[in-house]
């Protein structure tokens, strides 16, 4: 497995694959993998002649009170991971590589929308931060295809849409959250949690299931089952930034008849959690 450290290096190797006729798969990562992010890395094995994958916490997607320096780093693992996994190439750039001019004098990427509720009202320019790198990474790999997890649905619906609305020729693939035992979402932050805690972090996949039983059942009082479910949390020592039933694609609240994804995001301790689950 090749390992690059600045972007001269990364658009040299891919300009030689793509000088063969090669195509590219890219599942970008912030380090710290888990089965969630190994399970991209199988999803995207055979689905291209090279499979990439990039390692960098991104400072931009951190608020100025979150924990960007204490999120998890482990990058020998990482990389150990990665070429178990059949990577042929881990982009592993500094902060200088991506922000030679720093955060203030970055051209931001915005996607209207879908971005102005959920995270993006709780978690203010996160979201941004987010589309501002994957297009910057976008552009330096060049992929055939890219792999988002559903953990971070949001996240993946505002991509898809930046690629559709920008004529990126690239497919955007979605791949199905990875749980623990218990049915918590796998998250890099879960190690934040400590044993009590951890077990408590269950009773989200629990509510979702919940929720999501009523509505198969014909229940089609979504504020009613999204306040129980919150307040059942809220028992359970969990502080809810938001627990909502939404139409699928667009995250607005739903018509009679759209598909639909029921979200949460929780605090528990210090720890804020998400996960979702497809109607």
């Amino acid at each position: 497995m090749l390992q690059v450290h600045n972007n001269k290096e990364l658009m040299a190797q891919i300009r030689e694959w793509k000088q063969l006729g090669q195509s590219i798969a890219f599942v970008p990562t912030m380090g710290n993998l888990h089965q969630g992010h190994l399970s991209l890395l199988q999803l995207a094995q055979n689905q291209a002649d090279k499979l990439v994958s990039s390692i960098f916490v991104n400072p931009m997607q951190f608020g100025p009170k979150e924990d960007l320096d204490s999120y998890p780093r482990t990058l020998k693992q990482d990389c150990k991971a990665l070429m178990e996994h059949r990577c042929d190439l881990a982009f592993l750039p500094g902060t200088q590589d991506l922000y030679p001019q720093g955060l203030d004098q970055i051209t931001q990427v915005e996607v209207p929308d879908i971005t102005e509720r959920l995270e993006g009202k709780f978690r203010p320019g996160h979201l941004t931060g987010v589309s501002t790198i994957v297009l910057k990474l976008f552009n330096l790999v060049q992929p055939d295809l890219a792999l988002f997890g559903k953990k971070d649905y949001q996240q993946w619906r505002m991509i898809d849409k930046m690629v559709h609305d920008l004529n990126l020729p690239i497919d955007i693939i979605a791949g199905e959250t990875v749980r623990e035992a218990d049915g918590l979402a796998m998250s890099s932050r879960n190690q934040y949690l400590d044993r009590d805690q951890r077990r408590t972090a269950a009773n989200i996949y629990q509510q979702l299931q919940w929720v999501v039983q009523q509505i198969h059942a014909g229940n089609e009082h979504f504020e009613e089952l999204t306040t129980l479910a919150s307040k059942a949390l809220t028992d359970f020592g969990f502080k809810v930034d938001y627990f909502t039933i939404c139409n699928r694609r667009s995250l607005h609240l739903p018509n009679p008849g759209d598909p639909l994804v029921v979200l949460v995001a929780a605090h528990l301790g210090n720890t804020r959690l998400i996960d979702n689950m497809e109607v």
